[in-house]
């Protein structure tokens, strides 16, 4: 059974809490984008967070609840590929608890930066995020840390305050596209569709080098993968969460599989068009959409940006394969 999805006064008393660390992000619809789509398309642009990615709005709300309910704790261990490192070192810092931030190796070398930058201990671990993660686990357990999962009922609520500002600012979409790493945000989004009585078709997006939670969406259960290699790293999980696939399952229309090729064209089409940085994730809902031009004819849809962080050699390397 699905657990429940936040409501709409709790997102709203959220969406206060975030705002008080930073102001909602735009949405604008790019002409060139709609004339390459065939369609009309909105951005909403959550690379424009202090953090450059709307992950920052779950941890707020996460350390949060922390602080208020379990003042004892000093500090919180957690495992990342970048995005979520950052929101946890952000908000802890703000709310002077201690960060532990768990990577694998070879991860991003300008988010491990920024994680630092936003006060976390660094340390890397293991050869993929799953391995990262099983690190933090024994971290958090040897030094008596609050280990911070990926998926939890706070940052859906959290990142809901994106869906929120976006379904309340731009007009009634038809169809939204939402990259799936562990499923927060694609949750959140569904949770504000479901909240505010909308008809919106919600799509995820999941890359085909990492396609664990497009086969358990399929299977009906939780089918992990032997590996997650994509240069889309905020899509890079081979186990899916069980309680964000029965969400995912109740009220995603369908999951689009796309592969690092299409994610590369999709990210040079938004430097083209809108002449935004993107990551690899954040440009999936782009080449999903791409996939499904014909489908999509005439419509609107709205693409969530999901962030901008992408190293500088990676998309160096990106723009230049043409």
């Amino acid at each position: 059974m699905a657990p429940e999805q936040p409501g709409l006064t709790e997102i709203e008393a959220a969406a206060a809490l975030v705002h008080r660390h930073m102001p909602p992000t735009a949405q604008y619809a790019w002409p060139l984008l709609a004339t390459r789509a065939g369609c009309e398309v909105w951005l909403k642009h959550e690379n424009h967070t202090p953090a450059g990615a709307f992950k920052i709005r779950g941890g707020l709300v996460y350390m949060d609840r922390l602080r208020r309910e379990r003042p004892e704790v000093q500090g919180v261990a957690s495992a990342t590929r970048g995005n979520h490192g950052q929101s946890l070192a952000f908000a802890a810092t703000r709310a002077g608890i201690g960060a532990t931030i768990v990577v694998p190796h070879g991860n991003s070398v300008e988010k491990n930066a920024a994680m630092r930058a936003f006060g976390a201990e660094l340390i890397e671990a293991g050869h993929d995020f799953d391995a990262a993660r099983d690190e933090a686990r024994r971290i958090a357990a040897t030094r008596g840390l609050e280990m911070v999962p990926s998926f939890h009922r706070d940052l859906v609520t959290g990142v809901a305050t994106y869906a929120l500002e976006f379904l309340r600012a731009a007009p009634p979409l038809d169809t939204i596209y939402v990259p799936i790493g562990l499923g927060s945000g694609i949750c959140g989004v569904l949770s504000v569709r479901d909240a505010l009585g909308l008809s919106t078709e919600v799509v995820g997006v999941v890359s085909a080098h990492a396609a664990a939670y497009a086969l358990s969406f399929a299977a009906g259960r939780p089918i992990a993968t032997n590996s997650a290699d994509t240069m889309a790293d905020g899509m890079a999980v081979r186990t899916p969460d069980p309680d964000a696939l029965a969400m995912i399952r109740r009220g995603v229309a369908r999951i689009v599989e796309v592969d690092d090729a299409e994610v590369m064209a999709a990210t040079r089409a938004l430097h083209e068009d809108t002449h935004q940085l993107v990551e690899g994730a954040g440009a999936a809902p782009l080449a999903a959409l791409l996939r499904e031009r014909d489908r999509q004819r005439g419509r609107r849809v709205g693409l969530i940006v999901t962030g901008g962080n992408i190293d500088r050699t990676v998309y160096r390397r990106v723009l230049g394969d043409a």
